[in-house]
């Protein structure tokens, strides 16, 4: 973003948590399945939480909630469209 020099705001998430309202719209906003927000790694394994568990967007906003650092990231929005920064081409594709 910054070699095409595009302006963007930072949202430090895990020192500012994200509202109710703001993860709903996050998920809303993202092409992908709700459940694609929540990242399944080492922390997602050390909760003892299963993944079927959390596929509507309703369980995943619960659980980004209470466990902010499972969310994916980075996720970049632009007006009313959003992405999962994973792979950096999605972000690309956004911003044309």
């Amino acid at each position: 973003m910054r070699e095409r020099d595009v302006e963007f705001d930072v949202i430090e998430y895990l020192k500012t948590p994200l509202s109710r309202e703001d993860l709903e719209r996050i998920v809303d906003l993202v092409p992908e399945s709700p459940e694609e927000m929540v990242r399944k790694d080492k922390n997602f394994s050390e909760l003892g939480l299963n993944a079927d568990d959390y596929k509507s967007k309703d369980t995943v906003v619960e659980i980004l909630l209470e466990h902010p650092k499972l969310m994916q990231r980075p996720v970049m929005i632009r007006g009313e469209q959003a992405v999962i920064g994973r792979p950096s081409e999605k972000v690309l594709a956004l911003l044309e």
